[in-house]
């Protein structure tokens, strides 16, 4: 509907133009058409006569009266009024409402979707934990969040390539290769010898056995066996990275999470890209040495200092493989790279993106784009639950899990904006109660499907083109509420794209579930009348699309009994 009343508003502003009424080189400005506060202001709202006025030399209210006498006839808008210093307030019909049922009908899983990505490509990265245990809360949070935004931008016609980045080098990696050591070795994390910083959970133990076993293990089509020998360190390493990389696969995959490629942290050095890296950024002249140390003039690039890349003893900062990783996915074709983080990361940033800047390879200013979450607090029985038995230290992703549902974990951990700190309730995630959102939405999905399968034991025959024929009868204040929530889904869809914010899409769902469930006590669908039973059966099915394809874009399923 805001695209219909773009195209109507560019007519009209070209009627101006044609008149004489604006000058014949005025670029069409790019003006707002939105939803007031409150339907009493209209439908929709424009500023394009504040926008145009200087260059009409005029005043906006005299610019509005000129544009709305220029406008189109349109069956869809019912009235234009024009409100405070120059905005135009549309008024549509309610046949514009009834006519975005037979769209939803017509579109089926393509309702809501857009192209305005127009198949370019976006990287979006997310998760990327250490595979040195299992995936915790935030690591789900963070799965949520980055699989959502990359449907989101499917939906808005974004080639969404999704990208796990694993750390697979470094201090931590050691750490779990000698916890995983002692326990081949028969120490416990209470023995005397236990390395100082050794990862204490149960799991390490189920690696080690697992090691000692010979046990093969396969990872993106390649397979580690276990050598069985407690002291070689090294091919314990191996087997431990990938027994963990295993298992964090078989958690996201359980959460329904997945990706398009799996990136190695150890591939950029064996590749040699971090070295290529700096030695791009010397010969660009954004570096220095002092003290022994290789310096980034990130200060150039609108950090508050410079940053140390490589260190007096050789060794690098560990910034500098995330700027070689980010140009590898500039290099790859992502002309878009979102990276999604927890907020813990916020400091690194600015300096991955001078060193991004610095290389002069013509990457865009704001590459990447970075989400960051805040924390999760899990709840049970009104306290907080912090520990598991698997991890030690932590509540893991699979508990949370098998405590509620795939579907609730994802519902829970993407319905508030990420910045924000969010409660998880497992005691709320567990009802099957309207106080619960996902079983709200998802009980709305299942009463439409409820009303087909009653119709047919009626005797009822849903007829389509009649229920078309007849939306005309969908008149009532009910029924024209729970269309124009409808009617907003692809302007959520394009919103949440814009903002790479999906929980708009679950708030919206929250929406048109209790309009619908409003109209179903308020409107008895299975009458005798087939017009007006096939309309509103019509109109139930539409907002059953919508609820499908938004469930859908939050990787939650649609049941059809409940």
């Amino acid at each position: 509907m805001k695209a219909s009343l773009r195209a109507l508003i560019a007519q009209g502003i070209d009627a101006l133009r044609s008149a004489g009424t604006l000058p014949a080189d005025t670029t069409t400005p790019d003006f707002v058409v939105e939803r007031p506060k409150t339907r009493e202001h209209g439908d929709f709202a424009t500023n394009a006569a504040m926008q145009l006025a200087k260059a009409a030399r005029s005043n906006p209210r005299a610019v509005a009266t000129a544009l709305v006498a220029a406008l189109p006839a349109s069956e869809e808008v019912a009235k234009v009024e024009i409100a405070g210093p120059g905005f135009i307030n549309f008024h549509l019909s309610p046949g514009a409402y009834q006519r975005e049922v037979a769209t939803a009908l017509a579109q089926g899983t393509a309702y809501g979707r857009n192209e305005g990505g127009a198949g370019r490509t976006v990287g979006v990265e997310y998760v990327s934990a250490n595979p040195t245990g299992p995936l915790h809360v935030g690591h789900g949070r963070a799965g949520a969040i980055g699989d959502c935004i990359a449907r989101v931008l499917a939906a808005n016609g974004w080639n969404a390539q999704r990208e796990f980045y694993y750390n697979d080098a470094g201090v931590q990696i050691d750490n779990l290769a000698k916890s995983t050591q002692a326990r081949a070795l028969g120490l416990t994390p209470d023995s005397e010898g236990w390395p100082e910083d050794g990862y204490r959970g149960d799991y390490i133990a189920d690696v080690a056995q697992a090691y000692l076993n010979g046990d093969s293990v396969e990872v993106e089509g390649h397979v580690v066996t276990g050598a069985k020998d407690p002291q070689d360190l090294d091919a314990i390493r191996r087997f431990a990275v990938a027994y963990l990389r295993r298992e964090q696969n078989l958690d996201l995959a359980a959460f329904g999470v997945s990706f398009d490629r799996y990136f190695l942290e150890s591939s950029l050095y064996a590749d040699h890209k971090v070295e290529e890296t700096v030695r791009k950024l010397i010969a660009s002249g954004h570096t220095y040495e002092e003290g022994g140390a290789l310096w980034l003039k990130s200060t150039d690039f609108g950090d508050d200092k410079d940053r140390v890349m490589r260190k007096s003893d050789g060794t690098y900062t560990y910034f500098v493989p995330d700027v070689a990783y980010h140009l590898s996915k500039w290099q790859r074709g992502y002309e878009r790279a979102i990276t999604e983080l927890g907020a813990d990361h916020h400091g690194s940033l600015t300096r991955v993106k001078a060193g991004l800047q610095a290389l002069g390879e013509g990457i865009p200013v704001g590459y990447p784009e970075y989400v960051l979450h805040q924390m999760v607090t899990v709840m049970r029985g009104g306290e907080e639950v912090k520990l598991s038995k698997r991890a030690g230290s932590y509540f893991t992703l699979r508990d949370l899990i098998e405590e509620t549902s795939a579907d609730a974990t994802r519902w829970f951990l993407i319905a508030r904006k990420p910045d924000s700190q969010l409660t998880f309730d497992i005691d709320l995630a567990r009802q099957q109660s309207n106080d619960n959102p996902v079983f709200y939405v998802q009980y709305a999905h299942a009463r439409v499907c409820s009303l087909l399968r009653q119709a047919g034991e009626k005797g009822y025959a849903y007829d389509q083109a009649n229920g078309l024929a007849n939306l005309a009868r969908l008149d009532d204040d009910t029924s024209l509420q729970l269309m124009v929530e409808l009617s907003r889904y692809p302007e959520v869809v394009e919103a949440a794209g814009d903002a790479l914010e999906p929980h708009l899409v679950a708030q919206y769902l929250r929406e048109l579930a209790y309009a619908f469930h409003t109209w179903y006590a308020a409107t008895p669908v299975l009458i005798d009348d087939a017009a007006a039973r096939d309309a509103r059966m019509a109109l139930a099915l539409a907002v059953r699309q919508a609820l499908a394809n938004g469930l859908d874009l939050l990787g939650v399923s649609a049941p059809e009994k409940m």
